[in-house]
């Protein structure tokens, strides 16, 4: 079985910090962003703009 490359834009989840459900994907560039992205997003289940934190996405 051949191993799969590992490319500079990875797919992430962003779980809401109050809740702990994972509402968001997005992509995130390895080479650009080295740290945990962490964004004000909106949680529909909390309704209201909260703190999401970058989590795998599975």
């Amino acid at each position: 079985m051949a191993s799969k490359k590992k490319s500079a834009v990875e797919i992430i989840a962003l779980q809401c910090t109050e809740c702990k459900r994972r509402n968001y994907t997005t992509y995130k560039n390895r080479k650009n962003i080295t740290g945990k992205l962490e964004k004000n997003k909106y949680c529909p289940f909390c309704r209201k703009e909260i703190l999401h934190k970058e989590t795998k996405a599975k």
